[in-house]
């Protein structure tokens, strides 16, 4: 496997960009420290809920995460997690609700990553992909995996401790590999799932499984997907998808076959493109770009050589 990079690319993966926080992992578990930063003045959080959060448009026609002084917030204890800190000392949690709070002024809105993702600075996306990821896994983790207990949070929202048997559980993220796959004619091949709308079409992706390799994972799910074989695999970006917790690992592949045979079961439809076909099926409405957040986007960039067109809908 080799390594795909572009010190040029004008369009940097979403979610991966610099965010400027210190994630401070080790403050997680001195409670004094915590107590002091979640007490200081300059401290900010917010609010998550169901994958959402609050976002407003500011004056000069910025979006920004809603966030409050600590002397603000709602309250909660257990479900307060450290989100980190910036290079000015300010420290930053996420608070886990259930439901997010309402705004006098009534101009703030609730959002998910798909939109907030497109809007936010790098430093806002950065904490709010972290916070979502935290409340996905606490929400769906309350209990020790080896025993049955109810678990209890600790190092700031990082660890469930089982109170009965000891076993600590950390977050979890699941490796997904997604790849653009072209053959010796340089088209791309692209895939349509089955519960997706008519001619929304993407890049092919799948999980790892236990014991293989990540170029072992494309070659096996392009295969599985639309019987097509694999080569050359060639690893271009990661990026941070918590819907609920994946970690999506993006890559190039070249094709050493070319008949399709979809499995039916995941991918519906499956298609070659050369770069005028598929402009032509963007321009016709006969095919829907992916969404602008997600690394697929970036990968039929990669191949296409321009933007791909925006989409009407989140």
């Amino acid at each position: 496997m080799t390594t795909w990079t572009d010190p040029n690319a004008e369009r940097p993966v979403s979610l991966t960009a610099p965010s400027g926080i210190d994630r401070a992992a080790h403050h997680r578990l001195d409670e004094a420290w915590l107590a002091a930063a979640w007490s200081h003045p300059t401290t900010r959080c917010f609010v998550v809920s169901g994958g959402q959060v609050l976002i407003d448009e500011t004056s000069d026609g910025r979006t920004e995460l809603v966030m409050t002084p600590s002397f603000e917030a709602p309250l909660t204890e257990a479900h307060r997690y450290f989100l980190g800190t910036d290079e000015d000392g300010v420290s930053y949690f996420a608070l886990q609700k259930d439901a997010l709070p309402g705004r006098i002024d009534q101009s703030a809105r609730p959002a998910g990553l798909r939109e907030a993702g497109l809007l936010l600075s790098a430093r806002d996306v950065g904490l709010m992909v972290h916070a979502v990821g935290l409340e996905n896994w606490q929400r769906t983790h309350r209990f020790c995996s080896r025993c049955g207990e109810r678990t209890v949070i600790a190092a700031a929202g990082h660890i469930r401790r089982c109170p009965a048997c000891g076993a600590e559980h950390y977050p979890r993220t699941d490796p997904a590999v997604i790849m653009a796959v072209t053959d010796d004619e340089d088209r791309l091949l692209l895939g349509r799932q089955v519960h997706w709308p008519e001619g929304r079409f993407s890049t092919l992706a799948g999980f790892v499984e236990p014991g293989e390799a990540i170029e072992q994972s494309v070659r096996r799910e392009v295969f599985e997907e639309v019987g097509v074989t694999v080569g050359r695999v060639e690893y271009v970006a990661s990026q941070p998808w918590p819907f609920p917790s994946s970690l999506m690992l993006g890559f190039l592949a070249h094709a050493t076959s070319t008949d399709i045979d979809v499995d039916g079961d995941e991918i519906h439809e499956a298609r070659w493109f050369s770069r005028d076909e598929l402009g032509a099926a963007f321009d016709s409405g006969e095919v829907l770009p992916p969404f602008g957040i997600s690394i697929a986007a970036r990968l039929i960039e990669l191949w296409y050589g321009k933007p791909l067109p925006t989409r009407s809908f989140i």
